[in-house]
């Protein structure tokens, strides 16, 4: 029987930051390796380009639903207990993903992991905003966002391989194995996080989030996350498709699109947070942008391409697109008091899930395929992230620092 209170014992603020990474990387994982599976998916599934959309949408919803939903209720518990109760139904949902073979019971699943993975990736920001310092909280969240690049890197080209060789729910399955592992880790390693309960608990229930709701700059908070994943969201979910029906990328070559941006990535997340603490969140913001608008337009207008200058746009794209999220990600830790940041970050988990699953099923809506295999429209949907990601840069100026 596993000890609990090894649990209790003290953890360096770095190896903890490791470890919730560590659970980060099987949440991004599970929900990034379904978008590269999408011509595999509508292949074998028999479903359409908005299908698929719905699918990838049915986690992003359901969790900005739930997040909603247990929000008012998040400052009320130890955070360790809350992650490791929703870290356990995000596991059995992927378990369940790999366990489905129609297109019904993979979009269920997708809600089941969307439903618990939301509250669990919210716990995880909420930890990190308890535990790191202010002058410390954009190097911070930069080390738990390398997980997408671990998860791009390692995970989904490792996924993609598994899914050619054996079938498509072989990633779900692994990932599953790797969440049940991690799951023991926090049991053991992860201390109590009650540093917001005697705030909260001195208060009616419910009291702190009526005012976190009257709360403007709690909202434009939210507002800039669901700006930022609008701009990004856009056109993730459809990139692998357009690569490989559009600029001519080999399926079998897919893989080297996530390896290359998630290994140049893995250096530049924490290089990002370290800038922006040290010369200013708001100019690492605009910069991060514009190289990502300019990136985003060459990517969605472009005809067919050689495969360096694919790994190239692909490499530009990962630094700048997801590096606008850790500047991003930590102003927006910063805009509410401790005693109200589990609300916070549930809710803004959940404006980022909502955001991304209404993005990606106007994104199905508006794409379309072609008699070719081609994806057609391809280029509105960027100027529609382009739009989005300036729209941000107006946002980020308006969040003020609670603290």
């Amino acid at each position: 029987m596993i000890d609990p209170p090894k649990a209790q014992r003290a953890v360096p603020e770095r190896y903890l930051l490791l470890l919730l990474a560590c659970v980060q990387f099987t949440h991004i994982m599970d929900f990034m390796v379904i978008m590269p599976l999408g011509p595999q998916l509508m292949r074998e599934l028999h479903i359409s380009p908005a299908e698929f959309g719905n699918i990838i949408s049915a986690f992003a919803i359901t969790a900005g639903i739930v997040g909603l939903a247990v929000a008012p209720f998040t400052d009320r518990f130890d955070r360790r207990h809350m992650l490791l109760f929703c870290y356990a139904g995000f596991t059995l949902g992927t378990l369940a993903c790999g366990l489905s073979h129609t297109p019904e019971m993979l979009m269920l699943s997708r809600a089941l992991c969307g439903a618990f993975g939301g509250v669990s990736s919210a716990t995880i920001m909420a930890i990190v905003a308890d535990v790191v310092p202010a002058e410390r909280r954009a190097r911070g969240m930069g080390i738990i966002m390398t997980a997408f690049s671990a998860a791009a890197a390692l995970g989904v080209p490792l996924g993609l391989k598994m899914a050619q060789i054996w079938k498509w729910e072989a990633p779900f399955l692994v990932i599953a194995v790797l969440a049940a592992v991690v799951w023991v880790m926090l049991f053991r390693i992860l201390p109590p996080v009650r540093s917001h309960l005697l705030a909260s608990r001195s208060t009616k229930p419910g009291h702190d989030f009526l005012l976190l709701m009257r709360d403007g700059n709690a909202w434009m908070g939210l507002v800039l996350m669901m700006a930022a994943v609008a701009g990004h969201f856009m056109i993730i979910p459809y990139l692998s498709p357009y690569l490989v029906g559009n600029v001519g990328l080999p399926e079998k070559h897919l893989f080297l699109v996530y390896l290359v941006g998630g290994v140049v990535t893995i250096f530049t997340g924490p290089l990002v947070g370290k800038l922006a603490d040290q010369h200013g969140r708001y100019k690492v913001f605009i910069v991060m942008v514009a190289f990502a608008c300019g990136i985003i337009y060459h990517l969605t207008t472009s005809g067919p391409l050689p495969m360096w200058h694919v790994l190239l746009n692909s490499a530009i794209f990962f630094i700048f697109a997801s590096g606008r999220f850790v500047p991003a990600q930590a102003v927006i830790s910063l805009a509410v008091p401790s005693s109200r940041r589990g609300a916070y970050m549930s809710l803004v988990s959940c404006a980022r899930d909502l955001s991304s699953g209404v993005t990606a099923a106007i994104g199905g809506v508006v794409v379309a395929t072609g008699a070719g295999g081609q994806l057609l429209h391809f280029n509105r949907l960027g100027l529609i992230a382009i739009g989005m990601s300036l729209f941000s840069l107006v946002i980020f100026r308006l969040v003020r620092s609670a603290e």
